[in-house]
């Protein structure tokens, strides 16, 4: 018997590692987020999210394409609430006092999109609901419903074959856009409970077993497990908000370490471990900025940053800390 008290799990290194300078695209629920950001953090180029947080796999499919088009091109219902329009299609932080703003600020986020994905190495999609909802005047698949009232949607189970249709449709798009891009999918281990728990467990279950079919069809397609990472390695309460839905901190930095190791080079590790002490060191307040001790240590990290600024863009790091020696 075990004394650990867990059953850790273990991701084999790929044979194809990202590096610092490899672009990379995520979308999908908020755990691309995380991820981007967590990107964003050590200077990866890096696209986060450039529709908002969607959480079905087909609407997600369904702006990813759209942003292929030539030119990108967004046919999607736009809606009044509250005299702010917003897009059916798109998360909430897309809205404007009017209609053509709201449609600037679309082929914005589309142009932007495509011309990312014109040259990036990876898409990490994060799928977070198998639940979507049909608008029953346009009995459209929407995104999000932006609190319109329930009575004017259907709730839909999202099908696995209609799933894999969905994608399917966007991936012959994408490879004659892009032929040489690889996806990462993800099932976000952020718990749906709006949809009851039952709801939610079999909604997780549709998305893994998409994730499941889509690797073996396609060569360029692979899964990173972030959700049994949360449910089945950390497998504790402790490591969740106090919401009981988001995993924490600590969760999210033992998930993107598991990332890290699984795809990214060991130069890239490396470089992480020199950032994360340049990043403690701007953290730290000191009682006496002036003091000779303080104004040394400063120099030492600003000779870091100038040697590292043949590797990544650390100009805006090299001005601050410059704003902060004091000169004789």
């Amino acid at each position: 018997m075990s004394t650990a008290f867990r059953t850790e799990l273990l991701i084999s290194p790929q044979t194809q590692r990202l590096s610092l300078q490899t672009p990379i695209f995520t979308a999908g629920s908020c755990f691309a987020e995380v991820i981007g950001t967590k990107m964003q953090q050590y200077k990866v180029p890096v696209l986060v999210n450039p529709y908002g947080t969607i959480f079905n796999p087909i609407s997600l499919f369904t702006l990813l394409q759209a942003s292929l088009e030539l030119p990108p091109e967004f046919t999607g219902e736009l809606i009044q609430r509250d005299d702010i329009w917003l897009a059916y299609d798109f998360h909430s932080s897309f809205s404007a006092p009017s209609r053509p703003e709201l449609l600037t600020q679309i082929q914005k986020a589309l142009t932007k999109s495509k011309n990312f994905l014109q040259n990036a190495d990876t898409i990490v999609l994060t799928f977070g609901t198998a639940i979507g909802y049909i608008h029953r005047e346009s009995n459209k698949l929407v995104a999000n419903c932006h609190k319109i009232p329930q009575s004017q949607f259907t709730k839909h189970l999202l099908s696995i074959p209609d799933i894999i249709s969905a994608f399917t449709s966007f991936y012959k798009v994408l490879q004659q856009f892009n032929p040489n891009i690889r996806i990462i999918l993800t099932v976000s281990p952020v718990r749906h409970l709006k949809e009851t728990l039952e709801g939610n467990s079999l909604s997780k279950s549709i998305l893994r077993v998409v994730c499941h079919e889509l690797k073996n069809q396609f060569a360029a397609v692979d899964y990173f497990p972030a959700y049994e990472l949360l449910l089945d390695d950390l497998r504790d309460y402790r490591f969740y908000k106090p919401d009981m839905l988001h995993p924490t901190g600590v969760a999210e930095d033992y998930i993107w370490e598991k990332f890290k190791a699984a795809y990214f080079s060991e130069d890239f590790q490396h470089f992480t471990g020199k950032w994360d002490k340049i990043r403690q060191a701007f953290a730290h307040k000191p009682f006496q900025p002036a003091s000779t001790s303080h104004q040394q240590f400063l120099k030492k990290i600003l000779q870091q940053l100038e040697e590292l600024q043949a590797q990544v863009d650390c100009q805006a790091e090299i001005s601050t800390l410059k704003t902060q020696l004091i000169t004789k």
